[in-house]
């Protein structure tokens, strides 16, 4: 069912899961994600697949969906011939189909949308989301992000989800633009050990969001499990806002070959240890399926 209490409130009560990987799932379902746009070239080709993906982890126990709009920016969809208008439409329609999911999933527990936004290098697509420094000053990057999130938040997502930030710098601009668009957000870090993948300290970049009344919720994505730890307590306790975790399996990311290499060191068991710490909403990221989420949620005993 749709939520009758705000995402803000039931992390303040409790501990909610997130779903996990979109694109491992939607390339479970037999799809193929090898170009530029990733999981958002199916917004506009075979948006019931998105949806199916979405219902896959709602049944599985996620209480939360991120939305598939993570590469789907103004820009990225130029270069494939998608005007102005048309991709705001697919934009919108992100947060629509999970809703969608949500509805059909029938389930007596309350589920949220989180609409994913992605950082610029998601953009790029060639790795740079994993190294930050960009070369561009913070106000470009707010340019860049404020028109897309403006849209994002237009379609009435629960939250807005500024993920896979690798740069302090990114996150600065990231806050200032989801000012005043009256949609909550959260922030999370790809990080390496205990600095954000441009090498900051983790301290400092979770601080940022301190005082920002918009977010509700920090942490890491898209990092590998063993990062978790550190970073959890960093960002209660610089921040004291409910943390947000969602790793990746551990399998690194060859960009060059567009594939995933090593071996999965993701387990349920973790969760607990992080929700100790401070992790109020527990979920994971690439190669993180259902049938984990699934793990998860009975861990957590939200299931």
């Amino acid at each position: 069912m749709t939520s009758t209490i705000t995402l803000a409130e039931a992390l303040a009560a409790g501990t909610a899961v997130l779903d996990g990987g979109m694109s491992n799932q939607l390339e479970s379902a037999g799809h193929d994600l090898s170009d530029e746009l990733w999981s958002a070239r199916l917004l506009a080709e075979q948006p019931e697949a998105v949806t199916e993906a979405h219902l896959a982890y709602f049944r599985a126990g996620a209480d939360v969906a991120i939305t598939s709009s993570y590469q789907a920016t103004f820009e990225g969809f130029e270069k494939r011939g998608i005007g102005h208008d048309r991709a705001a439409e697919l934009m919108t329609l992100s947060v629509e189909l999970a809703r969608e999911a949500a509805r059909r999933a029938r389930v007596p527990r309350p589920l949220w949308v989180a609409a994913s936004a992605g950082p610029y290098g998601a953009m790029l697509a060639d790795g740079s989301e994993y190294r930050g420094r960009y070369g561009l000053t913070v106000d470009e990057l707010e340019r860049f992000h404020r028109p897309r999130l403006e849209v994002l938040a237009a379609a009435r997502p629960d939250v807005l989800a500024l993920e896979t930030v690798p740069d302090a710098d990114e996150a600065t601009a990231l806050l200032r633009a989801v000012r005043g668009l009256g949609v909550p957000a959260w922030l999370t870090y790809s990080v390496a050990g205990g600095r954000t993948r441009a090498g900051q300290p983790l301290e400092e970049a979770f601080a940022l969001a301190a005082d920002v009344d918009e977010v509700i919720a920090v942490g890491v994505n898209c990092c590998a499990p063993e990062d978790v730890d550190a970073a959890v307590s960093t960002a209660a306790r610089v921040t004291g806002k409910p943390v947000v975790v969602y790793p990746n399996s551990g399998e690194t990311w060859d960009a060059e070959a567009r594939a995933w290499t090593g071996d999965s060191r993701f387990t349920t068991d973790q969760v607990t240890g992080w929700r100790q710490a401070g992790a109020r909403l527990i979920g994971g990221c690439c190669r993180v399926g259902p049938e984990a989420i699934s793990g998860i949620a009975g861990t957590l005993g939200t299931a």
